[in-house]
């Protein structure tokens, strides 16, 4: 006996229906994730801006302060004598007019006086250089007796200020008959920057590894190649920031030349510039700022153009290795 089984037809299920506030909720579900990130990264942007105003504020001012004096000294040259008696000193100039820098070179003398210094500047500086550099090597590369006491002595040196021994050397020049001609100038610059120049490139050789130069030796160099081709390559930066330090020195001293020379023949520029005076001992500004302004532009064009090999070796010396 057989029993059909009865199977219930199904029933089609009917779709719920939608409810008006389902797109509206869907939006608003898929824009949370993303604007809420962005809305966290404007707020730290925000924060961040807000915590770094102080300091940008005070970078502003610190190249206002830098930048405003040059580019006040450079219009400044371009102003006639009566621009400078009469009119406000922000003013600009009437004409741009370069009869002040004619007026500086041929009346002024300034050509006179840049040779001066140049003359004077460059050879001292090779001197203090070269000597310099040597003596550092020997004192921090080379293994002798007495060393320590000889670099004390040089960094003794550097304590002693230059206005101490102008009237000794002043009596040496004078009875050597060396009065009346650089020389002075020349020795002078030596003498005073050499301490500093030891005692920095000690500095710097010391921050060498001496495997560098035990190494060398092994390989059979002798003293003069160890200096030549190991030493002087590695501290070639720091020679350029120890080198422009000196030229800085040695190129606006006014204390030195006005003391060793006693002709205005033999005035470098920056005693120089004092002679630029009028009728009546009054000072004629057009040409004095335009003889600083070929003083100063000068110096920093040869600053721009070292900045990187002097920024490098600013810290060659800090790691040693």
């Amino acid at each position: 006996m057989t029993t059909a089984s009865t199977s219930t037809p199904s029933t089609p299920s009917t779709p719920s229906a939608p409810s008006s506030a389902s797109p509206l909720a869907s939006r608003r579900r898929s824009a949370s994730p993303s604007t809420r990130p962005d809305r966290s990264r404007r707020a730290r942007k925000v924060r961040r801006f807000f915590g770094r105003l102080p300091l940008n504020i005070v970078i502003v001012l610190l190249l206002v302060a830098v930048i405003y004096p040059i580019l006040w000294l450079i219009l400044s040259s371009f102003k006639t004598q009566l621009e400078f008696l009469n009119e406000p000193f922000w003013s600009l100039p009437a004409s741009w007019s370069f009869d002040n820098y004619t007026t500086a070179f041929v009346d002024g003398g300034l050509g006179r006086y840049i040779l001066n210094s140049v003359l004077v500047v460059f050879p001292s500086l090779a001197v203090i250089l070269i000597l310099g550099t040597a003596a550092g090597f020997v004192l921090e590369v080379m293994v002798w007796k007495g060393r320590s006491i000889v670099l004390l002595g040089f960094l003794a040196g550097v304590m002693v200020p230059a206005q101490m021994i102008l009237l000794p050397l002043f009596t040496i020049y004078f009875k050597l008959h060396l009065t009346g001609t650089l020389w002075p100038l020349f020795f002078t610059y030596i003498g005073i920057g050499m301490p500093l120049t030891v005692f920095m490139m000690a500095t710097f050789f010391r921050a060498i590894p001496r495997d560098v130069f035990e190494a060398a030796t092994i390989d059979g160099a002798n003293i003069f190649r160890l200096f030549w081709q190991i030493g002087l390559p590695l501290v070639r930066n720091a020679l350029f920031t120890i080198g422009l330090v000196q030229f800085f020195f040695l190129w606006n001293d006014l204390l030195i030349a006005l003391t060793f020379t006693n002709s205005q023949n033999l005035r470098t520029i920056q005693a120089g510039l004092l002679n630029f005076t009028g009728q009546y001992g009054a000072v004629q500004y057009g040409p004095t700022f335009a003889g600083i302004a070929v003083s100063v532009v000068g110096t920093l064009v040869i600053y721009l153009f070292l900045n990187q090999q002097i920024m490098k070796g600013l810290t060659a010396g800090s790691v040693k290795g």
